[in-house]
Order: C-alpha cells, then structure tokens, then sequence
C-alpha cells in the first residue's frame, strides 16, 4: 500500500500488527481488541501507538484513551460502508483527537476529498495507484457548501460576507 497524508506521497513507518503476532519494534497499528487487552503494556513502552477501529466501532469505544494514540485508523470494509466517515467526524468535533486520522481498506480516489472534509488526513491507497492522479482527487472541486472539519470556506460565507459561529457558518 502507498500511504497519502497531508496532501501527498509519504513514508508508512506504522506496521499494522495482527492479534495473535508478537509487536515489532517501531511504531504499531492494533485493533481495538488488542488495545484493550495490553493498552497499559503498549504506552508504558513509549513507543508509538495506533488503533484501528473497524466499521462497527464507535468513536466513544477509545475516548478515555485518545491521547495515547499517534494514528488511528478506520476502516473501509466495503465501498457501502461509509459509518467512518461518521466515525472520523465524530472524533475530530466532539471528541476532539488531533493526531492522523487515517483512512484504510476500500479507499477510493473518488473518496478522497469528501474523507479530507470529515477529518481524514492520511489514506492507504493501492500500490498500484498513480498517486500524482490520486493527489489531484482533492483539487477537482474548488467550491463547498458546508462547513467541514477542514478549512475550507462554504459558499455562502464567499457570497454573503456570513461570519464564522464554531464550526458553522452563520449569516452575519
């Protein structure tokens, strides 16, 4: 897998770690399930810690533990299954987690912009992918309509002068 975050090609030092696998040294990606079995083991070691969380896992399933955790990664099983765009949401505006939030499994490149919206900024894509193409995915539509967890300034705000209210636009 290529790995894309903050807007282009980058290095994956995360080695994603199976349940039943002894931990590499470096930084690992675990499941939730592992998380709970050994979190207090993983962050005493310092090292770096990540969790993966699967389409049918919540947001409040890690909340006490948000600050032990470099990356967390949410899962795309199917290209149907969009709860991690709910997922990623949820964990940048009310739970607010400011590590990577990136985006695994079944990543589209037609996707990609819409997961920026929601909080994503890394996202594992085909080895095969021509990232150069993929990176463009996020320049295509130079306009929004609503405000997102990105910075990006909705419409009505470039028409109306509407002033910023939180996360919201508001006319002003």
């Amino acid at each position: 897998m290529a790995l894309i975050k903050d807007g282009r090609e980058a290095h994956d030092p995360w080695a994603v770690v199976a349940d039943d696998v002894p931990l590499p040294d470096g930084p690992v990606l675990v499941s939730l399930e592992r998380w709970r079995a050994q979190g207090a083991e993983l962050s005493a070691g310092g090292r770096d810690v990540g969790v993966v969380l699967r389409s049918d896992q919540t947001p409040a399933e890690i909340a006490e533990a948000l600050g032990a955790f470099d990356v967390i990664a949410l899962e795309f099983p199917v290209f149907t299954d969009g709860r991690a765009y709910s997922t990623a949401r949820l964990l940048r505006e009310r739970y607010g987690y400011t590590g990577e939030l990136r985006a695994i499994g079944n990543v589209l490149r037609d996707q990609l912009l819409f997961m920026q919206r929601v909080g994503f900024d890394a996202y594992e894509v085909p080895s095969s992918a021509d990232v150069a193409d993929w990176l463009a995915a996020f320049a295509e539509f130079d306009v929004v309509y609503q405000a997102g967890a990105d910075a990006r300034v909705p419409v009505p705000h470039l028409r109306h002068g509407a002033a910023v209210d939180g996360l919201y636009w508001t006319a002003g």
